[in-house]
């Protein structure tokens, strides 16, 4: 159980995504290196008000702790009280042009032991990645569903449709009845294979990000827009926010586990709107993001 390779291996997507996305860009990210009272730290590598990116953040973390964190206990109530050490590698990215869809992409690795060295190490890992258009175009969705189906079938072919539906599942506003975007991957608590198969499953889905995102910035990021589409973009950017802040098991866990505040909330769209029970014109690319791309779709059938 080589922590080390992982950690290098985390590192490395995290450079490589930003290098990739200063040369879509133009612009450069900061480089903010942080370190957590508690224990550990991470860099955070951040852009805002460029070309390409209104807003994105690129996280690296790893931090650790004596006693695990409610919402880790939530779902393994058998690992209260023992020690814990998280890294990951999570992103976020609010594009400036509404037809560019805002992306996430998290991949992390979580350890559980007891601090006197007594009994056997838990590990797992997780993450995925998930699109969120403001405008659906259907040949975005199948080129990032393939993509995502790729890079898990030589793991096995049941990992895409079992990790689809899970996305699915996950990123959706329960309290709205609706999901957040075209959905992608997701799983959690994943040791098939022990250590080294979730670190196999953790480095395919990393490595499938810029393959299943570039192509449909380089799309759409030339394609006008005016106060219209701005309008619409803010509108489903509150329902991003909303998730975020009342669902997101990663934003709870960082600020439950004293996280970086500023760090964790960087996911955030710097700027959002809500309107009091508004609906866009009936027939509408608006509204048809609504009816055709947000419900719970085979992308690939």
């Amino acid at each position: 159980m080589d922590i080390a390779s992982v950690k290098d291996y985390l590192l490395t997507l995290q450079q490589n995504i930003v290098a990739t996305l200063e040369n879509l860009d133009g612009g450069a990210f900061i480089h903010d290196a942080w370190q957590r009272p508690q224990g550990g730290g991470g860099i955070s590598r951040v852009i805002e008000d460029s070309a390409l990116l209104e807003r994105g953040g690129v996280l690296f973390s790893h931090v650790m702790g004596t006693a695990m964190p409610a919402s880790a206990t939530a779902h393994r109530p058998e690992l209260a009280g023992r020690a814990w050490e998280a890294m990951g590698v999570s992103l976020v990215l609010h594009p400036r042009n509404p037809y560019v869809p805002t992306v996430h992409l998290n991949v992390r690795c979580f350890r559980a032991y007891h601090a006197d060295g007594t009994g056997e190490d838990v590990f797992w890992f997780g993450g995925g990645m998930d699109l969120t258009p403001c405008y659906g175009f259907e040949e975005d969705a199948r080129h990032f569903h393939a993509t995502c189906k790729a890079a898990l079938d030589p793991l096995g072919t049941h990992y895409y449709p079992e990790f689809k539906g899970w996305c699915d599942r996950y990123f959706f506003l329960k309290h709205r009845n609706e999901a957040r975007g075209i959905g992608g991957i997701f799983f959690d608590d994943f040791a098939d294979g022990g250590f080294d198969g979730g670190f196999a499953m953790m480095r395919a889905v990393g490595d499938a990000f810029l393959p299943a995102y570039v192509p449909i910035v380089e799309a759409r990021r030339e394609l006008a827009y005016g106060e219209r589409e701005r309008d619409w973009q803010g509108y489903r950017r509150g329902r991003y926010v909303e998730f975020n802040l009342v669902w997101d098991r990663g934003t709870l866990f960082g600020l439950q586990s004293g996280g970086r505040t500023e760090s964790i909330l960087c996911s955030m769209p710097p700027l959002a709107k809500w309107r009091y029970d508004w609906q866009p014109p009936e027939g509408s690319a608006e509204a048809r993001l609504l009816s055709d791309f947000l419900p719970a779709r085979d992308w690939l059938g």
